[in-house]
């Protein structure tokens, strides 16, 4: 195919590291990337971003959209838009929040159909397993799902009930028989039973409440599980920093377990939530800096697979001034990329780590083989950040329906200036395009 785009920077991360370099996109593929200087193909543009940086477009594969059913949470028109203005090119939508939820082949047509016109980034979904679906999980992942959500606590709706650990082992046996992937939001309802309850605007009190032996026993039962049944599985938003050396273990034994993280547990501290300030309330919960600093640890030497945005928004009235009551989620889909890159640097990590673990490691987990990379054959998907330009987080900037958002004041590094999808730019300088995203199937 005829080179249609050269996209050029001193910046460019690959897979080899970084370089100046000249990427030759044709037809929305990355038909090679070219010494800086090389010369543009006649009938080509010609894009010059100077000195920013160019990323592989990130991957989010946790974004609870609530689309449709929820949607005054939040929607793709909207969540598609803040991906886009925060550099994402690929998210992945999770099976609840929305209604119907993704437990059935036909809830996820409808999901899809709903998609299908407001996406502005690409976007993928995954299944649900619950106590009463296992006949619907083959046909899921045969309808094209990238693998199936569960709970071990509870959701907090109604529609998406947790699994027990004998409904657990009947799911994993169920998906482990087609090769499919599990994902588990790992917290153990008797040590949260067993919890000091307590009411109240005291973040001290809401912590106590999710204690990191909930989330360590839940993960010891799981890899349990992945090893008597030789299921592949997920652990979805580790926040205890005691579960990684349990997961290392697993990981050298050859259990088939992959890990993420979050931005608001990388980046946000127990001791820094304000009383009352229920925006920073989230389950499992940020906790203390001595724990951040060890998952950090944990993402260098790769026990923690990838970052994903885990985002979970509601109406505002939703975000009562009560822990114990208020709707657990954080919104942080637009702005995952400068809140890392601001603690990874400060922590002498540079962009080719960030890349490696909010694009590559994403697309790897899902089976994305033609995102997570800038190299011949992917899609020419990238996000192009000024990476010493800093900004102060104002909530009204946001595209999240809902701009509630625990960075409200914090200051970032990282400015993203342009959002390509498959060649065209999607963002420039927060003017985004019309909707062009696609909906991806696993395998396709």
């Amino acid at each position: 195919m005829d080179i249609d785009l050269v996209l050029r920077s001193t910046r460019v991360i690959t897979p080899e590291g970084t370089r100046a370099a000249s990427i030759a996109v044709a037809g929305g593929t990355i038909a090679a990337v070219l010494p800086h200087d090389a010369e543009v193909p006649a009938g080509a543009r010609l894009e010059d971003v100077g000195d920013d940086v160019v990323l592989p477009g990130l991957v989010d594969t946790h974004v609870h959209v609530n689309d449709p059913g929820r949607t005054e949470w939040e929607g793709f028109w909207t969540a598609t838009r803040a991906a886009a203005a925060g550099g994402i090119t690929t998210l992945l939508d999770m099976p609840l929040n929305s209604l119907p939820p993704t437990t059935t082949v036909e809830h996820l047509r409808t999901k899809q159909d709903v998609a299908r016109p407001k996406a502005h980034v690409d976007t993928g979904f995954w299944g649900g397993a619950l106590p009463d679906n296992v006949k619907d999980l083959r046909p899921l992942h045969d309808a094209g799902v990238f693998g199936f959500k569960c709970f071990l606590s509870p959701s907090g709706v109604d529609e998406f009930p947790q699994l027990d650990q004998e409904q657990l082992a009947a799911s994993l046996a169920e998906i482990a028989g087609f090769g499919g992937l599990m994902i588990v939001h790992a917290e153990d309802p008797h040590e949260l039973d067993a919890a000091p309850q307590k009411a109240g605007e005291r973040y001290a009190d809401f912590l106590a409440s999710r204690p990191r032996v909930a989330e360590n026993t839940a993960i010891e039962n799981l890899v349990n599980q992945a090893r008597r049944l030789s299921a592949r599985v997920h652990v979805l938003h580790l926040s205890s920093s005691d579960a990684l050396p349990l997961i290392a273990a697993a990981k050298a034994e050859g259990v088939k377990i992959t890990v993420e993280s979050c931005p608001h547990f990388l980046t946000l501290t127990a001791e820094e939530v304000p009383d009352g300030a229920t925006e920073f309330k989230c389950c499992p919960p940020i906790r203390e800096a001595a724990n951040q600093d060890l998952l950090w640890q944990g993402l260098a030497d790769g026990t923690i697979d990838c970052i994903v945005s885990d985002h979970s928004p509601s109406t505002a009235d939703l975000k009562t001034g009560d822990f114990a009551s208020a709707w657990g989620g954080i919104s942080s889909l637009q702005l995952g990329l400068p809140a890392i890159w601001t603690e990874a640097r400060r922590r002498g990590h540079d962009l080719t780590d960030v890349a490696r673990w909010m694009s590559q490691a994403p697309a790897e987990l899902a089976g994305l083989s033609r995102k997570g990379a800038i190299e011949p054959g992917r899609d020419a998907d990238f996000a192009v950040l000024d990476p010493d330009a800093t900004f102060t987080v104002d909530p009204a900037e946001l595209q999240h329906r809902n701009r509630i958002t625990a960075y409200a004041g914090r200051t970032l590094y990282g400015v993203v200036t342009s959002t390509w999808l498959r060649g065209e730019r999607i963002n420039d300088r927060g003017t985004l395009a019309e909707p062009s995203g696609r909906l991806l199937e696993r395998n396709n």
